[in-house]
C-alpha cells in the first residue's frame, strides 16, 4: 500500500485524546487504531508486532545480514489528535493547488493572505480538510511514512540496514505519549518522532512546559448588599490574568520565545478555574515564569485572604538539547538522509513538544523529523503528498546510513 492511501485509511479512524479522562489511553478508539496497525505490521512481515493492554504498539526489523551490529534505530509517531478540533468524521480531499484562495466548503478556505506560505505548494497535490474537522495529519502522516518506509525495506532485503524498531503511541496530544512506552522493550541506541511541520524540519531543540490550574474561592452575597463583603471570584481571576506580562502570549510570541497560553476559563461569583500553560526555551527563563505565576497568587491571597486562591502547577516535559547534544551524530546522519533524498534540512527549535522530549529524558536520544503537514490542531490542516512520499524515502535513508 502506498503512503497516501495508508493515510488516509488511518485518518478514518476517530483518535482524539481527552485530557480531563484519566484512563489509558484516554479514549478507547485509539486502541482500534492501535489493534488495526499492529495486524498490518505483522501481516507486513515484522516481529513481534503487537499492542500492548496501554495501546501502545511496538514492532521490529531484524539487521540484514552484517549489520547485526549496527546501532538499534527506533521511529516513533502518536495515533491520538488533538482534542481542540473534532477527529470525527474526517472528509479529507486531494487536491492540486493552484494558487490563490482554496475553498475548503461555502465558508472556509485556504487563503495565502492567512497563510502566506501557502505560496511554496504552488502545482503540489494537497489532503484537505473539509472545514469542519482537523485532518490527523498530526501525527497519522508519521505513522503512514513510517509504517510504509518499513514495507519498502521488507520488499526489497538487498538494502541493508542494522536492526530497527518501529514505536506507536497514545496520548501525545494531552501530554502523556511516553507515560507507558516500554524504553526496555524498544531497545534501542537513538530514535527519531516523526511528527514535526513542514518537509526538511528537524528538531532537536523543545520548549521547557508546564501546567497550571488555578482555583479561586469567592464568596457570594446579593448584590444589595455586598459592599465589604462579596469576594467575586470571576473577578479575581481576571485579575490574575492581567497581571501575566501581556506581551508574552502565543499571539506575540515566535522563535525561542516563551509564554503564558490561557487556555481555558469558567467562572461564576463563588468558584472559578483557569487553565494555562507555561513555556520557554530557556530554563531559568522557564522557571522565573513559574516563579512569577506564584507571585502573583500570593499576592492576590495577601489581598484577598490566604487560600482564596489556589495554584497546582505541574511540569510537562523539558528541553531535549541537553539529551542531544552529546549524540549530535544523530542529527548529522538525518541531515545526510534528507540530502540524499533532495531534501533541504532546516533545523528550527519545536514549539511546543513531542514524545521524543520526554523519551530522551528516559534514556532514549529522540530528535524530531518532519511529516510534510501544516496548520495542525485546526479545520485548515493540510498535508502534502509528495512531502509524505519524500519523508518515506528519508527514513529508508536513515535506516540504511
Amino acid at each position: 500500500m502506498n503512503v497516501i492511501d495508508r493515510f488516509l485509511s488511518y485518518v478514518a479512524f476517530d483518535t482524539t485524546s481527552d485530557e480531563d479522562s484519566p484512563s489509558v489511553p484516554s479514549t478507547p478508539n485509539q486502541k482500534l487504531l492501535g489493534a488495526h496497525i499492529a495486524e498490518e505490521l505483522k501481516a507486513l512481515g515484522l516481529k513481534d508486532a503487537q499492542m500492548d493492554e496501554t495501546g501502545y504498539v511496538y514492532a521490529f526489523l531484524p539487521a540484514t545480514p552484517g549489520r547485526e551490529k549496527d546501532p538499534a534505530i527506533g521511529f516513533i509517531a502518536h495515533m491520538d489528535t488533538s482534542p481542540a478540533v473534532s477527529g470525527a468524521d474526517i472528509r479529507p480531499r486531494r487536491v492540486v493547488y493552484e494558487g490563490g484562495e482554496l475553498a475548503l466548503n461555502g465558508s472556509v478556505s485556504l487563503s495565502p493572505a492567512v497563510f502566506p506560505f501557502l505560496e511554496k505548494y504552488i502545482g503540489q497535490e494537497l489532503i484537505v480538510t473539509d472545514g469542519t474537522t482537523l485532518l490527523g495529519a498530526d501525527d497519522k502522516a508519521g505513522v503512514s511514512e513510517i509504517v510504509t518506509a518499513m514495507e519498502f525495506l521488507l520488499a526489497h532485503p538487498e538494502i541493508p540496514h542494522g536492526p530497527l524498531a518501529v514505536g506507536f503511541t497514545p496520548d501525545e496530544e494531552i501530554g502523556r505519549g511516553a507515560d507507558c512506552f516500554d524504553v526496555a522493550k524498544f531497545a534501542c541506541s537513538f530514535a527519531y518522532t516523526v511528527d514535526g511541520g513542514a518537509l526538511g524540519e528537524l528538531e532537536y531543540e523543545n520548549f521547557n512546559a508546564a501546567s497550571a490550574k488555578i482555583a479561586v474561592h469567592g464568596i457570594n452575597i446579593h448584590p444589595g448588599s455586598a459592599k465589604d463583603k462579596m469576594k467575586n471570584a470571576a473577578l479575581i481571576l481576571t485579575e490574575l490574568v492581567t497581571m501575566l506580562p501581556p506581551a508574552q502570549t502565543p499571539a506575540h510570541t515566535e522563535g525561542y520565545e516563551g509564554f503564558f497560553h490561557v487556555c481555558d476559563l469558567k467562572s461564576d461569583e463563588s468558584e472559578g478555574v483557569l487553565k494555562l500553560i507555561i513555556r520557554d526555551h530557556d530554563r531559568e527563563k522557564f522557571e522565573a515564569k513559574k516563579e512569577l505565576l506564584r507571585r502573583i497568587v500570593a499576592f492576590l491571597n495577601d489581598k484577598y485572604g490566604a487560600g482564596t486562591v489556589e495554584a497546582d502547577i505541574k511540569d510537562s516535559y523539558y528541553n531535549m538539547k541537553e539529551k542531544i547534544l552529546p549524540v549530535m551524530h544523530v542529527i548529522e546522519r538525518a541531515q545526510k538522509a534528507m540530502e540524499q533524498a533532495g531534501v533541504t534540512p532546516v533545523t528550527v527549535p519545536i514549539r511546543g513538544g513531542t514524545d521524543g522530549a520526554r523519551l530522551s529524558f528516559m534514556g532514549l536520544p529522540c530528535p524530531n523529523l518532519s511529516t510534510g503537514g501544516e496548520n495542525f490542531h485546526g479545520i485548515h490542516e493540510f498535508v502534502s503528498v509528495p512531502a509524505m512520499e519524500k519523508m518515506v524515502e528519508v527514513i529508508v535513508n536513515i535506516a540504511r546510513a
